[in-house]
């Protein structure tokens, strides 16, 4: 029985390339490094199923030269790099992958909050380029995190993840979000305020929306005057969720006072800015980079491939 061909756009961790081979014809040369338009159009041509990453943009050009694709997992929790309309039109089912990547993520969120805070990246140079001479009352004074309230835009899974990690800091949570979520029983309040009182009240504000027309540039020049010359800026959701050149603006300006950041506006660059900035911490897109999530990713993406191309009910179906 010949296998069923799949084009995956990237070289994904060795675990799930083991199943991959075993269980599919492949088609694409799996690299490292993001593959151009015409690669995957030439992938796609034959294809009946497709793992793609967000960095693959999937518009309807494309799709019009796939005939027999059936379904697009995309190796994500986003899907802002798939025309749905395009795809909807020619019945191609395009699935994603949630709840995988949810703890690293927000493991990875505490991770910056704590490094922007504590100035952890300044005093790792210090002490590797050789420059520490020893303790001194007044070296790389940071920010108080415990007791702090910390703000959340977009209170989906990770969102709660990562105010539930909040809760080992004593911290109050405000949060930005459509609609109410039921809180675990804890000390510390989870309360639901618009979007303008968030931003004003809190001393960490930490981003998780999806990026869509409504939420590009949802962090703008207004939104970070609203903000404390105090508060610091975290960004694990999507780049284009703030305007980096007005973050660098603000920035230069004393308010916030820094910026962790693992997303960016135009991936892989950066608006220069950012680069000479020493409150900012820039990370290159961890945010779900543990082995893992990375596999249980992969894991998810094969399934959702399996389910449509057998007629299965599709576990992570978003069209």
């Amino acid at each position: 029985m010949s296998l069923p061909t799949l084009y995956v756009s990237r070289l994904l961790p060795p675990p799930v390339m083991a199943i991959l081979k075993e269980r599919f014809r492949l088609t694409g040369q799996q690299k490292t490094k993001p593959p151009s338009q015409e690669e995957v159009k030439e992938g796609l041509r034959e294809a009946q199923g497709a793992i793609c990453t967000l960095t693959e943009r999937i518009d309807r050009e494309i799709l019009e030269e796939a005939p027999n694709l059936r379904v697009i997992a995309n190796y994500a929790v986003g899907y802002n790099n798939i025309d749905l309309e395009a795809a909807r039109a020619q019945g191609i089912v395009v699935t994603n992958t949630p709840d995988v990547l949810t703890e690293a993520t927000a493991d990875l969120t505490w991770a910056l909050l704590l490094a922007v805070a504590r100035r952890v990246p300044e005093g790792h140079r210090l002490v590797q380029q050789g420059e520490w001479t020893g303790w001194e009352p007044t070296q790389l004074l940071g920010a108080e995190v415990h007791s702090m309230t910390l703000g959340i835009v977009g209170m989906g899974r990770i969102g709660q993840a990562v105010a539930r990690r909040a809760s080992g800091f004593t911290m109050p949570i405000l949060y930005c979000s459509r609609r109410p979520v039921s809180q675990p029983v804890q000390e510390q309040p989870w309360r639901l305020v618009p979007l303008d009182e968030l931003l004003s009240s809190s001393d960490f504000i930490s981003l998780h929306v999806p990026l869509t027309s409504e939420t590009h540039h949802l962090i703008g020049a207004r939104e970070l005057h609203l903000m404390r010359p105090t508060a610091y800026l975290i960004n694990t959701a999507r780049g284009p969720v703030v305007d980096e050149a007005a973050l660098v603006e603000a920035l230069r300006g004393g308010r916030p006072a820094g910026a962790g950041l693992d997303v960016y506006e135009q991936e892989p660059a950066l608006h220069p800015g950012l680069r000479s900035l020493s409150q900012v911490v820039t990370l290159p897109h961890l945010g779900s980079a543990t082995l893992d999530a990375r596999v249980r990713m992969g894991l998810v993406c094969i399934e959702n491939v399996h389910a449509v191309l057998e007629g299965r009910p599709v576990p992570n179906r978003v069209i």
